[in-house]
């Protein structure tokens, strides 16, 4: 009953954010009692921060699975957004947003993890990227896994990036776009034309 809980109010959060939904919401979605719920979850924080360690570990797993392929480097940064995406269903509700606001300890905790778990794949990207002459051979490559990394949580600001103005696919996009151009070769340009071009077909 644990998991089923712990599947469903991460489905709701992500749906709904994380303020939003109550256990009184959860508790009648899955026609159970909240009494229930606590038996497992003393209270709301503590089922937010496991919710968001479970989704963490979900998509870093994902990531793995990805990186662990060996793809075209321009190709596995395009994979990986689109995996990330959907498991965040395109954050329609800004989950991030008011984790931020609502439950700062948590998120503050979820950003370390993040970095943690993201730095050895996008150093293994930028290092393949070099080897296969797609990505300048003169890179500071911790510098720009680093740099890389606060772009993808920073266009998640909703006061810097409102969402009437920047949709989440589209930001996504424009900002791989953006930093993909700034590291890439002219061998590696062709390919990003391509995997754009595509995506736009």
């Amino acid at each position: 009953m644990k998991e089923k809980i712990l599947e469903k109010a991460t489905d709701m959060f992500l749906n709904l954010g994380f303020k939003s939904v109550t256990m009184d919401d959860l508790a009648n979605e899955m026609g159970i009692s909240k009494k229930t719920i606590y038996t497992h979850y003393e209270n709301k924080t503590k089922l937010v921060e496991e919710s968001t360690s479970h989704l963490l570990h979900c998509i870093s797993h994902g990531i793995d699975h990805i990186c662990g392929l060996e793809k075209n480097p321009i190709k596995e940064l395009y994979e990986i957004k689109k995996f990330v995406m959907l498991h965040l269903k395109d954050e329609k509700s800004s989950p991030q947003y008011q984790l931020q606001k609502y439950y700062p300890k948590v998120y503050g905790m979820m950003r370390e993890r993040q970095y943690e778990l993201m730095e050895d794949c996008v150093l293994d990207n930028i290092r393949r990227g070099v080897e296969q002459g797609i990505y300048r051979e003169n890179l500071n490559k911790d510098f720009v896994a680093r740099i890389y990394f606060m772009g993808v949580t920073s266009i998640k600001d909703q006061k810097l990036f409102p969402m009437n103005k920047f949709p989440v696919a589209t930001l996504m996009d424009d900002y791989l776009e953006y930093h993909l151009r700034g590291i890439i070769t002219p061998k590696g340009r062709k390919i990003l034309n391509a995997i754009i071009n595509s995506n736009q077909e």
